[in-house]
């Protein structure tokens, strides 16, 4: 039985699809109506009993919470590093796209405050490495990127003070697996 991704049709589902495709990990997208509830119906709510999409269902295994997917994708089909370390440093970023950059971008109120004290750390990077990790592209790539791809799609931020976060921007807009999924956004 392929793995089940749940979501709406502008859902944080698409950043775990373009993991799903850089994986190459076969799935089926499930498309649920949030305008009509579908994700309040009981059906969905013993996946999610919070009813907020993403969430998977693998075998016999359902996971909700679009970081907590990233790291189990990369944990069971991806490279979620080989030491403790390697694996925390992965979940590092994680965690630091949804909770940390996700709400000092995109809540307005925030954005004066943390926009260059976030940008400025992964401009320094970007002007090392092509990816947060190196050379490497990661599922650290795909939480952090997700969220500065579509900062750029929801808020159009200037960032031309950070010509690296540009560039990295352009590569990974550039992957095959997210022009299939996310891409198609930025039209």
């Amino acid at each position: 039985m392929a793995l089940k991704l749940y979501g709406g049709a502008r859902s944080r589902a698409s950043i775990v699809q373009w993991y799903l495709e850089e994986l190459g990990v076969p799935y089926q997208f499930v498309l649920l109506d949030m305008q009509s509830g579908e994700h309040l119906q009981p059906e969905y709510l013993k996946i999610n009993p919070v009813g907020k999409v993403p969430a998977i269902v693998d075998g016999d295994f359902q996971l909700w919470e679009s970081g907590a997917i990233l790291v189990y994708l990369a944990q069971k089909y991806g490279n979620a590093g080989k030491s403790p370390e390697e694996q925390a440093t992965l979940i590092q970023w994680v965690l630091f796209a949804n909770a940390t950059f996700g709400p000092g971008i995109f809540i307005e109120s925030n954005r004066d405050r943390e926009l260059a004290r976030l940008m400025k750390p992964l401009n320094q990077i970007f002007t090392t490495h092509p990816f947060l990790l190196g050379q490497e592209f990661t599922v650290a790539d795909v939480a952090v990127g997700s969220m500065l791809a579509y900062s750029q799609m929801m808020l159009k931020l200037d960032l031309s003070e950070y010509p690296a976060v540009v560039e990295y921007i352009q590569r990974i807009g550039d992957r095959p697996a997210f022009q299939k999924t996310i891409g198609p956004r930025a039209q």
